[in-house]
């Protein structure tokens, strides 16, 4: 079962690609930090700029180095599309696929449904659904969730929808063993009070020793203790959305001495107003 603190890993560009030697160095930093898991090629990773020869190299990096489970971003607008993607992510040793709800076409709750049961037959590969209608313009319903949840490799969803009547719906629809993660680091503490079992977190690219003590006090139900932890980190999760993510993850992860490069159009680099704010935040934390 995927729990704990899962970081939506930011991928680190040069002029020419890739930067796989930073690469390696981040995924060497949450190895030592106790991160429960490692998601490449998600939003936070800048997924719709990578090539597939750049994909292929940062699923075969991550896979050979990470000391936790690694999901994949596999997820488009195009069934079709899905599928191959997918299979290419399990040929190359992927476990776990994280895939979008179609964004741009809206489909309704059956194609939806249709959608993700197509994948699931077309791959041997564990399913994360992933919910967030801030970027798609459509939200999965929680009983559309249950019936995908009756698909043996469809195994939890990322919620990012804010929506917790909905969320506690899927918990109590699903299966025990479906996993219900937070996307959203400033709902997690209530998720977890559900009965989520962890986040996909960008902050975890900064403090990830923390979000992961953080985690792991929510899944022990210490919850006076985690909801003090969840005031400590707060500013710092706040940090990272001054601007679209992940711009500014990705300028405090320069700060902090990894070699990340800019974000690829058309998103471009955090300003120098909001640079020197999360300077400012990032030294508070004792980040840099």
């Amino acid at each position: 079962m995927l729990k704990g603190s899962i970081v939506a890993l930011s991928t680190p560009f040069k002029d020419d690609g890739v930067n796989i030697d930073t690469l390696k160095k981040l995924i060497e930093f949450h190895n030592k930090n106790k991160t429960d898991g490692i998601l490449v090629l998600g939003t936070t990773g800048e997924s719709p700029t990578i090539s597939d020869k750049e994909r292929e190299e940062i699923i075969a990096t991550a896979l050979s180095l990470s000391k936790s489970p690694v999901i994949v971003g596999t997820g488009t607008n195009s069934t079709e599309k899905t599928i191959k993607m997918t299979k290419k992510a399990r040929e190359l040793g992927a476990e776990y696929a994280l895939i979008i709800t179609p964004y741009y076409n809206k489909p309704n709750q059956e194609g939806l449904y249709q959608h993700f049961r197509r994948v699931a037959e077309a791959v041997d590969i564990k399913i994360i659904i992933y919910n967030v209608p801030s970027r798609t313009g459509i939200s999965i319903l929680p009983e559309t969730v249950a019936k995908l949840a009756e698909i043996k490799n469809i195994v939890g969803i990322k919620e990012a929808s804010g929506n917790l009547k909905n969320m506690t719906e899927i918990i109590q629809f699903t299966p025990d063993e479906f996993v219900l993660l937070s996307g959203d680091d400033f709902l997690t503490l209530p998720i977890m009070s559900i009965g989520g079992k962890g986040v996909i977190s960008v902050t975890a690219n900064i403090v990830p020793d923390r979000v992961h003590r953080f985690t792991q006090l929510c899944l022990e139900g210490k919850f006076t203790e985690a909801r003090k932890m969840n005031y400590e980190i707060y500013e710092l999760s706040m940090s990272m959305f001054i601007d679209t993510n992940p711009i500014p993850v990705k300028e405090a992860l320069n700060l902090m001495g990894f070699d990340m490069g800019e974000p690829r159009l058309p998103l471009i680099r955090l300003g120098e107003e909001k640079r020197e704010k999360l300077k400012g935040i990032l030294k508070k934390y004792g980040v840099i």
